[in-house]
């Protein structure tokens, strides 16, 4: 009887031993392939400048990928119009990433995304809400992080007050020079200097009716609003915001009709925007590209953009500063 109980005794130790080294094992795997996944995930992280292929045309495009947790990727998207989009959740594993998000400004179906990550490179197929697909390429945006602050050249007047020299409309043309002022009468073409730049600093007035609606694009990708926006909150898509990116401090914008100014600064990525007379942005990073940028290459200089399809606007005294 004794000797029945050491054998049952034995038994159930190693059974024991058995279920534990089986679930060490189980465990262990799991963890490691959480940390494989972690490891994969990392490496899709970060920002993107994309560029779509809509039938030969260049369409710019812009993605940011973070992690949430310790197991979720999410993010932000710009299009070719709108503002910047939350990503819920990014789906990504082998080297294969997706994401799908609601309409914004458009009319039908998600927005998804599909793609491959090749080394510093992303590229796939993008299926718009009204049904048409098609090809994207992505690569790593850089970082544009400048050391210390730079010499500043000589201010250059952009508009001479009577004629549109240095300028050129992106289709036809509805600005006019009239008596110091550049105006655009109703909505048309966006108005782009000839000229291009890397960091500067710049002085623009403008005035808008009731209810109009601009922009100042910054080296032609960054949008600066310009909104009928008096008594109402500094939110990103109002005067003084980077666009979709960034909100003022305080809303200082005065009745419409009346001139209004900004002074702007740009280092790499970082702005400050001072607004009749106020600092409503303080050196914050612009994370991308707003929506109607001329292109997503950040890493080269870029054109001043007035928007002129939005309604009547009106600019003058228009001055930048170069960096050296």
């Amino acid at each position: 009887m004794k000797s029945f109980s050491v054998i049952i005794l034995r038994i159930s130790r190693n059974l024991a031993q058995a279920v534990l080294f089986v679930f060490l094992g189980a465990s262990s795997a799991q963890a490691n392939e959480v940390g494989n996944e972690n490891a994969d995930s990392s490496t899709l992280e970060g920002r993107w400048d994309i560029t779509i292929n809509m039938q030969g045309k260049e369409i710019p495009s812009w993605l940011e990928v973070r992690h949430s947790g310790l197991h979720t990727l999410v993010g932000d998207f710009v299009g070719s119009s709108g503002s910047a989009r939350p990503i819920s959740k990014v789906n990504f594993s082998g080297g294969k990433m997706s994401f799908s998000i609601p309409p914004q400004w458009e009319t039908g179906n998600d927005l998804s995304v599909e793609g491959t990550l090749q080394g510093n490179n992303l590229g796939g197929s993008i299926l718009l809400p009204d049904g048409k697909t098609y090809n994207w390429t992505g690569v790593r945006a850089p970082s544009l992080r400048r050391q210390g602050e730079p010499a500043w050249g000589k201010p250059v007047k952009l508009f001479s007050g009577t004629d549109l020299k240095g300028w050129h409309a992106m289709g036809e043309n509805q600005w006019k020079a009239e008596n110091g002022i550049l105006r655009s009468p109703k909505s048309g073409s966006n108005l782009v200097t000839d000229e291009r730049f890397t960091d500067f600093k710049l002085h623009i007035e403008f005035r808008y009716d009731k209810g109009s609606n601009s922009g100042v694009y910054l080296r032609g990708r960054y949008e600066l609003q310009i909104a009928d926006s008096k008594g109402l909150e500094p939110l990103k898509d109002q005067l003084g915001a980077v666009y979709g990116f960034v909100s003022p401090s305080e809303m200082v914008a005065k009745e419409a009709g009346e001139w209004q100014s900004y002074d702007v600064t740009l280092i790499g990525r970082m702005i400050t925007v001072v607004a009749n007379g106020k600092t409503v942005v303080c050196n914050q990073e612009i994370p991308g590209i707003t929506g109607g940028a001329l292109d997503s290459k950040e890493g080269e200089p870029g054109p001043l953009l007035l928007q002129g399809d939005h309604g009547p606007i009106e600019f003058r005294n228009i001055v930048l500063t170069p960096a050296k």
